[in-house]
């Protein structure tokens, strides 16, 4: 072979081997990127081209479907009470696919695209029957959704409603909202309008407030500071500690006071159980102080504080959705330590981690992993898989747990006895972060019932308003539960 022959071969080779890398490159290395890029049309067209799957409440109520249609994209995405249930489902767009909810987080078995379906797409290859995307049954409950959306109605807030023994979430409701049936329009510059309307709107109802809003929990918080007492052996609930009219901060000339004289005390000492059901602000800032940084943080971390909380979903189901990791500061200086300790300064929680902290208290100090999923069906009805319960961590101990649900109790009977049940014993506990000027209030309340056989957490926050958790948090709490044991 002469020396033209030789370099020209060469030159061959070298093209295939560039040639066999670039395809290998992009049909493995960048084949899922390429696909989710929404600038890809044709991936885009094989999506709509066949039947989504349908997401499901509890009850069999269809959330969304896809309904066939004449135009090019074959499929229409549709929501039933669209604003209602956002935050459970999220959206399916032409110019963004989806983002958020569980159209993001089971987006390959909504497809049919999981490797879990692959008996349902061999079997269409030779019947020549389009390839269906699976069916999500979630644990919502569609009674339970609509009464917390009616009851925050235009106010700002979140409400989570789970079962304490499994972590079935039953509701996940977040205000004000949006209709995704705005951004499943096929009209690429409707929806494109749509989307820039919402993100722009300083509300911002895209966001999903029970998961990744993070809010100062105020009194909710003297759950944890209560926990790390008792689980320290030196306390009991009868235990007398500090309280006092006022408290100054240590190191400043801060003043720190309560909102009623019965959480002051006697003779500046009160028993912890009065201090929680009175919410004694200078009782739990000084015994946060007393337990100090390492024994507080380390229980608020039992207790989920610095995880991000896997909600839904895996990487082969999805995009993962997750909560938003609550904060408990490190190596707070002891005046921030003390307002830490109601749950004012730097402390931040999430409604869905306050929901599960109710539930642990429900649960015996066992902390569930939430769910949101029950099960998930193919085309042909089959079960493709199946949630089941599993420990998010050991929050405290059984005797902790007893204790802490007489003291939540102890809340409703000597504080607030207007949030009780008929026949049925409520354990809570109230909240209310001043923010801002200190104008307006977040106020909170998380609670489960009955109190002596849980079936039933619920976790509210209304964002912004002129009252205190009792008030706007409160009757929502209440009339949550009398439904869900109605059932």
């Amino acid at each position: 072979m002469n020396t033209s022959l030789r370099q020209l071969f060469t030159a061959v080779i070298v093209l295939f081997a560039v040639l066999g890398l670039s395809t290998t490159r992009l049909m493995t290395i960048q084949a899922n990127s390429l696909n989710a890029d929404p600038r890809n049309v044709r991936a885009l067209y094989h999506e709509y081209g066949a039947p989504r799957g349908s997401i499901l409440a509890s009850d069999g109520t269809v959330l969304a479907k896809s309904e066939k249609t004449d135009d090019a994209f074959s499929y229409q995405r549709s929501y039933s009470n669209g604003a209602v249930y956002a935050p459970v489902t999220g959206y399916f767009s032409v110019t963004t696919r989806a983002d958020r909810g569980i159209e993001a987080s089971r987006n390959t078995l909504l497809t049919g695209e999981n490797s879990s379906l692959w008996l349902s797409k061999f079997k269409s290859l030779f019947t020549g029957e389009e390839n269906k995307g699976a069916n999500i049954e979630t644990s919502i409950s569609p009674k339970l959704q609509k009464l917390a959306y009616q009851l925050l109605g235009d106010q700002q807030g979140a409400v989570v409603a789970m079962e304490p023994k499994t972590g079935r979430i039953l509701a996940m409701v977040s205000t004000p909202s949006y209709d995704p049936n705005a951004l499943a329009s096929h009209k690429t510059s409707d929806v494109s309008s749509a989307y820039q309307k919402l993100i722009a709107d300083k509300n911002n109802p895209m966001l999903n407030r029970t998961t990744n809003e993070l809010y100062p929990p105020g009194s909710t918080f003297k759950i944890v500071v209560a926990a790390a007492a008792l689980e320290s052996g030196d306390y009991d609930t009868n235990t007398s500690v500090a309280a006092g009219s006022s408290y100054t901060l240590p190191g400043t000339v801060t003043q720190l006071t309560n909102t009623s004289s019965a959480a002051a005390g006697s003779n500046g000492k009160i028993s912890l159980e009065d201090a929680f059901a009175y919410s004694s602000n200078t009782a739990f800032a000084q015994l946060g102080v007393k337990l100090g940084q390492e024994k507080v943080a380390a229980q608020a971390k039992k207790m989920g504080f610095g995880s991000s909380i896997t909600v839904d979903g895996t990487s082969s189901s999805g995009l993962v959705s997750k909560a938003t990791a609550s904060k408990f500061p490190d190596n707070a200086s002891p005046d921030k330590l003390a307002l830490a300790s109601i749950g004012q300064g730097d402390t931040l929680e999430t409604p869905m981690l306050n929901a599960m902290i109710a539930s642990a208290v429900a649960n015996g100090g066992k902390m569930m992993q939430p769910t949101l999923v029950d099960r998930v069906r193919g085309s042909d009805l089959s079960v493709v898989s199946e949630s089941s319960p599993s420990t998010f961590s050991q929050a405290f101990s059984e005797d902790t747990a007893n204790k802490l649900n007489t003291m939540m109790q102890a809340v409703i009977t000597k504080e607030d006895p207007q949030l009780q049940l008929d026949g049925v014993k409520v354990a809570a506990k109230t909240g209310t972060a001043q923010i801002g000027n200190n104008s307006t209030n977040d106020s909170w309340i998380t609670g489960f019932a009955p109190a002596d056989d849980p079936k039933i957490a619920v976790a509210v926050v209304v964002h912004n308003v002129n009252a205190f958790g009792s008030e706007a948090a409160g009757p929502i709490m209440q009339q949550i539960m009398q439904e869900a044991l109605k059932q």
